[in-house]
């Protein structure tokens, strides 16, 4: 006689899985700002609160944070890609390792988002509702270039969904 057994898992991505990732966005942006002075407390509380909304949601393509020289993200800048993870496990690594002394002398602080597949399945008006609800009201803007490599350095992981790091490097 044999026997056969079938397991299911299945894994629901909460408001709590959102706010664990982004949470470990906000320490690396905090982390920045030690180094480098930006962003603001405020521009963190509300990057986090953005980047909850959009992970929760589903809408999350990747975002940039860092800085800007002459239109390109320079170093310290840090992109975010977001995954879901069908299945898979992967890290889930603490934040840190933002590196001090870059030279970011004419640079401003920039931040560059872009949206998943699944915004492009909503119709205007609810695009539209969506973006008043977020504490960033962002505008259309070309995709900055990056002025040195990039390196992928982390993983933050809860839910089913993951945000993987790239860290802008000077050459």
């Amino acid at each position: 006689m044999s026997s056969s057994y079938t397991i299911t898992e299945t894994q629901t991505f909460t408001v709590t899985h959102a706010r664990h990732m982004a949470s470990k966005v906000a320490t690396d942006l905090k982390r920045m700002q030690r180094f480098y002075g930006q962003p603001s407390d405020i521009k963190i509380a509300d990057f986090e609160e953005e980047m909850v909304a959009l992970l929760k949601a589903g809408y999350l393509g990747t975002v940039t944070y860092g800085f800007r020289r002459d239109g390109e993200m320079i170093n310290p800048t840090l992109i975010y890609t977001a995954h879901e993870l069908a299945g898979v496990s992967v890290n889930d690594d603490d934040p840190g390792r933002i590196r001090p002394g870059a030279d970011i002398s004419g640079a401003s602080f920039y931040s560059y988002m872009t949206y998943s597949s699944a915004w492009s399945q909503l119709s205007q008006a609810d695009k539209e509702a969506f973006e008043v609800s977020l504490p960033i009201q962002r505008t259309s803007a070309p995709e900055p270039g990056i002025n040195g490599y990039v390196v992928s350095d982390k993983t933050y992981s809860s839910g089913g969904r993951s945000l993987n790091r790239e860290t802008v490097r000077s050459w």
